[in-house]
């Protein structure tokens, strides 16, 4: 699974992407050091012939009786297809989830000891994601998203059983266009970051708790 990730880099997000950012989007761009799911994060999409830096709550809600109170804030790759709720949005519903580094937490006894894991240059990357858009009972065009999770690499597989998908930046281009709809055609992208690509940090317990977002949950500590 994803369940928080980071980006410091907020502001580097229309550049990196190529990316059109309404002045609104803009002034969000903010660093983050510990975003979780139901809050809001800069998506990239492409419409209209060009991309766009949306804001997206992170967590779809299911369209079936009596799930209103799920949030879907990942996807697993291998069952996209299976599920109601992700397979209407993969033919036309895709984004990218900008971040430069996602937690996973290692069991140790009673004890849950958070990790940092980024790509190896630390750079902003994306997360392959969905999102989907509806209109709330108020009125309210509503936004989300959800990040799609695969197999873990070698460097994640100790940790957890489930890591984020990565993509490569040569394959972003790929999962956004709009001429792409047959999804036999999109699944191969989503699969594990190398691992010699990444690298990972033992931080600190301090990230355990959504209320805290500051730079220092980034800084090493002793595994």
């Amino acid at each position: 699974m994803c369940g928080r990730f980071v980006l410091k880099g907020a502001e580097e997000i229309p550049g990196r992407f190529a990316a059109v950012a309404p002045a609104a989007v803009q002034l969000a761009l903010t660093p983050r050091y510990n975003v979780a799911p139901t809050q809001e994060v800069p998506i990239v999409v492409a419409d209209a012939g060009e991309r766009r830096v949306d804001l997206a709550r992170w967590g779809l809600e299911p369209r079936f009786r009596g799930a209103a109170s799920a949030v879907l804030f990942n996807a697993r790759a291998e069952t996209l297809l299976e599920k109601a709720s992700f397979r209407r949005l993969v033919p036309t519903r895709r984004c990218l989830v900008p971040a430069d580094g996602f937690y996973e937490w290692e069991r140790l006894g009673n004890r849950k000891l958070p990790w940092l894991y980024q790509v190896r240059d630390g750079e902003l990357f994306a997360f392959a994601g969905l999102y989907d858009r509806w209109t709330d009972p108020e009125g309210r065009e509503v936004t989300a998203c959800t990040v799609i999770t695969t197999t873990p690499n070698e460097l994640v597989l100790p940790v957890h059983g489930r890591m984020p998908v990565i993509l490569p930046r040569e394959a972003e281009g790929a999962w956004l266009d709009p001429a792409a709809t047959d999804p036999a055609a999109l699944l191969p992208l989503l699969a594990p970051y190398p691992a010699g690509g990444m690298r990972r940090t033992a931080v600190s317990t301090a990230v355990n708790s959504t209320r805290v977002d500051a730079p220092h949950l980034l800084e090493p500590v002793a595994a």
